[in-house]
């Protein structure tokens, strides 16, 4: 193992959802309550990687605190009919990972329960923990907490974690933590986040199959 624990987001980074999923959501329920607003995918994207989505809701759809609660009933009701698919290649990491003795945790925008019937459907191996969008705001990364929680637990150093993620709050946390993080771009082809992403963080990676050379090696 080149890491006692993988850290993995969820979205865009084991499954591919936002462009099958949670982007449409966002869409149908922009059609509900700003009929002709439009949120693109490219923007979906960009502003889910910085601000974030809360704020987009808030600065560019005008959403209230009422709406937003809103939303997130309508997403997870939308998301319970939805299953995406893994990414190939991810299970496999997985299963190397959890027979060499290592964990693997998940930080995640999701819902826990989302995430582990994401991850029983598509056959990955059971998380060792899971923290999702149920925590609250002090407890979901960007802030620390969730590493320092699996670090707490499991009794390890920050040097024994890696965190994987596509998006800036997951490069956050893991930077506050002083934990090695690898960005990894294979949901979207969107320059000005792949090009933060790779002057800014020590490791990206385009495919999947370059982020197992790099365990493997």
């Amino acid at each position: 193992m080149r890491y006692r624990c993988l850290v993995f987001d969820h979205d865009d980074t084991v499954v591919n959802s936002t462009a099958t999923i949670h982007h449409p959501c966002f869409q149908a329920y922009l059609a509900l309550r700003r009929p002709g607003m439009v949120c693109t995918l490219e923007d979906y994207f960009i502003k889910n990687f910085d601000p974030g989505f809360l704020a987009m809701c808030r600065e560019d759809y005008g959403l209230s605190d009422e709406e937003l609660l809103e939303e997130t009933r309508f997403w997870q009701d939308y998301v319970c009919s939805h299953i995406p698919e893994v990414y190939p290649g991810i299970r496999e990491i997985m299963q190397r990972q959890k027979a060499a003795g290592g964990l693997v945790c998940v930080v995640s925008h999701s819902f826990d329960y989302n995430i582990r019937r994401d991850y029983e459907q598509n056959a990955l191996p059971e998380p060792d923990a899971v923290f999702g969008w149920e925590l609250p705001p002090e407890q979901r990364k960007p802030m620390a907490y969730p590493l320092e929680e699996i670090m707490r637990r499991f009794s390890l150093r920050p040097e024994e974690l890696l965190m994987i993620d596509d998006l800036k709050p997951g490069y956050d946390m893991a930077r506050a933590c002083g934990v090695d993080f690898a960005a990894v771009g294979w949901a979207n082809d969107i320059a000005p986040i792949e090009r933060f992403m790779r002057d800014n963080c020590r490791y990206y990676f385009k495919t999947v199959q370059e982020l197992t050379a790099f365990l493997e090696g």
